[in-house]
C-alpha cells in the first residue's frame, strides 16, 4: 500500500527548500507543529482522521498560499487519500500537472462558482455512472487569485465546472471575506464530498475542520469574540 501523503504539506516543504530567503509573515515567530502548522500547544495531529474517499482532489495553488497556517486545503488532503498539489504558473504550467489532467483514469472537475463559467460547462453534481475517478480541482488562493487562475489557465477550459451552494454564510472566521457568501477551501470541500456521495469523508472533514478552527482561534486573543462560536461547532 502506498503511504498517504499530504500533497500540500509536501509542496510547502519543497518550496521552502527552493526559497532563496526565509518565509517571514505575521505569526512567523510562533513555534508551530511541523505537520498541522498550529501552535505546538494547540496541535490537532491527534485528531487527524483516517484518509478515505474514492475520489481524488487536486489543488492548484497561488504562490505562497501553501505557506499560510490558515490554509484549509491541507485538511482536505488529510481526509482524501489521493490528493495532489501544484503551484500555479500562468505561462508554464507544471508538466506533471498537465499529465495528471490528461490521464484517462480521471474525470477532472473544476470547483468554482457557476456565475463565472460558461453555462455549457456548468454541472449541478458529479456524474453518477462513470468508470473514471472524479478529480476535483480546487483553485486555492484568495478570491482575487482564484479568479485569476480560473480565467488565465487555458488548459482548464475544457473541463466541467461544479458550483457550490452559497446558501449559508461562511463560518471560517479566520480571514475576513470580501464576499458575503465566500467559503474557505475546507467548507467547499465538505460540500463537494457530500455532492459526490462521499458522506463519511464529508462528515470526517466537517468534524476535523471544526476542531482546526477552534484550536486556531484559541491562540488569537484579538479574535476572542469568535471563539465561543467556534467552540460550539466542535462535535
Amino acid at each position: 500500500m502506498i503511504p498517504h501523503i499530504n500533497s500540500i504539506l509536501a509542496l510547502r516543504t519543497s518550496e521552502l527548500k527552493r526559497a532563496k530567503r526565509a518565509f517571514n509573515a505575521r505569526g512567523s515567530k510562533v513555534i508551530r507543529c511541523d505537520i498541522c502548522l498550529l501552535p505546538v500547544n494547540a496541535c490537532i495531529c491527534a485528531d487527524k482522521p483516517e484518509p478515505q474517499a474514492s475520489c481524488a482532489v487536486l489543488f492548484i495553488m497561488y504562490k505562497g498560499e501553501y505557506y499560510k497556517p490558515t490554509n484549509t486545503g491541507r485538511l482536505i488532503a488529510d481526509v482524501v487519500a489521493e490528493n495532489y498539489a501544484f503551484v500555479w504558473h500562468r505561462t508554464e504550467p507544471d508538466a506533471d500537472l498537465l499529465a495528471l489532467l490528461s490521464n484517462p483514469k480521471y474525470q477532472p472537475i473544476i470547483i468554482f462558482p457557476h456565475e463565472y463559467a460558461e453555462p455549457a460547462r456548468c454541472i449541478p453534481k458529479p456524474e453518477d455512472k462513470t468508470d473514471k475517478i472524479p478529480l476535483f480541482i480546487f483553485l486555492d488562493g484568495t478570491w482575487r487569485e482564484a479568479r485569476k487562475m480560473f480565467g488565465k489557465s487555458p488548459y482548464l477550459d475544457k473541463f466541467p465546472v461544479l458550483g457550490v451552494s452559497p446558501e449559508i454564510s461562511s463560518n471560517y472566521l479566520l480571514r475576513e471575506s470580501t464576499r458575503e457568501f465566500q467559503h474557505c477551501t475546507a467548507e467547499v470541500g465538505i460540500n463537494v464530498l457530500d455532492l459526490a456521495g462521499e458522506v463519511e469523508a464529508a462528515t470526517a472533514l466537517a468534524k476535523y475542520f471544526s476542531i482546526f478552527r477552534h484550536q486556531y482561534l484559541k491562540g488569537k486573543p484579538h479574535l476572542s469574540h469568535k471563539i465561543e462560536f467556534a467552540k460550539a461547532q466542535v462535535k
